[in-house]
């Protein structure tokens, strides 16, 4: 920043602590698709930003500690007071969110999607049942929603037997199901199907099926702040809201 106002580093650190934090829309009022997600600096500083994937362009964000659905909705509110009306969200799938934009077609990243299902079964399970739907996931982005309705279906129907077998643990007695695991991943898919094709659905809106524009230029923006390790806190907001303004590709 020095080099680019051609000024000394003390003037910028100056400009920074005296520029007031607040959230931006870059655009005029208009209809807007949006990817959301948050990304984490350290333990307690993260960054929420709606993102217009197609314009590549950044029209909110929020400093915040964590992620919550409260954030989200403050960020929708926002652009919804400033003229905006958002045809479509993109999401990680993290509970609670989803709610906040309901009634607005809503897609599920699908590669959060099959790191969801990564971590139930792990890259490569070594159960039939578990490779029979982990099968299923890899098709996920060449499917669609009735053909991956019933590969899942058929799976189901196969293996729902396994799926209700129960253990009793040897010291309180109580029953659980044995293959938990396996169970949370379909239900994760179950769960997320009717959101998983929605950009199938509105072909004209161009939603992208992952949060993929996001995630990208998260990993930029970490890139530029590594740089400059040992910042404060403070004055590390400061910069990222500076390279947010400046840069949205």
């Amino acid at each position: 920043m020095a080099q680019r106002y051609g000024r000394s580093k003390k003037w910028v650190q100056i400009r920074l602590d005296e520029n007031k934090i607040e959230p931006v829309v870059r655009l005029n009022p208009k209809e807007l698709v949006i990817v959301a997600d948050t990304t984490f600096f350290s333990y307690e500083s993260g960054l929420l930003v709606f993102r217009e994937p197609n314009l590549k362009k950044n029209v909110w964000w929020e400093v915040v500690q964590s992620e919550k659905a409260d954030n989200y909705l403050f960020g929708k509110n926002h652009l919804e007071k400033n003229g905006f009306k958002i045809a479509a969200v993109v999401l990680d799938g993290r509970p609670g969110i989803r709610e906040v934009f309901s009634g607005i077609p809503a897609q599920m990243c699908q590669f959060h999607q099959k790191q969801i299902i990564k971590r139930y079964l792990t890259s490569r399970p070594k159960l039939e049942v578990s490779q029979g739907l982990k099968a299923i996931v890899d098709t996920l982005s060449a499917s669609n929603e009735l053909d991956f309705a019933r590969e899942l279906n058929r799976w189901l129907e196969k293996w729902q037997d396994f799926l209700k077998q129960k253990t009793a643990d040897q010291n309180t007695g109580r029953w659980f199901y044995t293959h938990k695991r396996l169970r949370s991943a379909y239900r994760s898919l179950k769960t997320n199907l009717p959101y998983l094709f929605t950009y199938q659905k509105y072909p004209e809106l161009h939603i992208p099926n992952t949060t993929n524009s996001l995630d990208g230029f998260f990993n930029r923006l970490k890139s530029l702040i590594y740089v400059h390790r040992g910042l404060s806190v403070h004055r590390r907001k400061r910069i990222i809201i500076e390279i947010l303004k400046g840069r949205n590709h």
